[in-house]
């Protein structure tokens, strides 16, 4: 003769686990830190405060490809140099590892330096002073076509 035997969610009932140990294993909703605004719901409270900012407060921000460089290049404008460099008129004043840029007036000085924006030459230039640019930077080509000389043809007989 054969026993009849309870099916498993007769027993279960009234169980709050249902057989499967802590009571969130089994909800099929992963690890949420808690409930309400415990957890990784925090940081949604948190993300009205950090609109300001935004929206860069969370993850990662734009995309850089490796072959893409930062501009290392020292710059310097020219109010830094008159405050802090100039000393009389006519002096000669050596930045040559540095960029000038146009932030600032002109003064009565000579400059060498590597490179400069054109608004620093102009307002240079009408205050009496002058830029010597030390090094212009050459062209540079990606791509270069070679021409090949034609192949002469060769004089001789010609089979048939």
């Amino acid at each position: 003769m054969r026993v009849h035997k309870r099916p498993k969610n007769s027993r279960i009932r009234g169980a709050r686990t249902c057989g499967y140990g802590f009571r969130q294993k089994h909800k099929g909703h992963g690890n949420k830190g808690g409930f309400g605004m415990a957890g990784s719901n925090a940081h949604k409270r948190q993300s009205t405060k950090m609109a300001v900012k935004k929206g860069t407060y969370f993850g990662k921000q734009g995309i850089t490809s490796r072959g893409t460089a930062a501009d290392k290049t020292d710059k310097i404008n020219l109010y830094a140099i008159k405050d802090n460099l100039f000393k009389k008129d006519g002096q000669k004043i050596n930045l040559s590892k540095y960029k000038i840029l146009g932030t600032g007036n002109g003064f009565k000085a000579e400059i060498v330096a590597m490179s400069a924006s054109t608004l620093a030459i102009e307002k240079m230039k009408k205050a009496g002073g002058n830029i010597i640019v030390s090094a212009e930077k050459e062209d540079v080509r990606q791509h270069i076509v070679k021409e090949v000389p034609e192949k002469e043809e060769k004089k001789g007989k010609k089979k048939k």
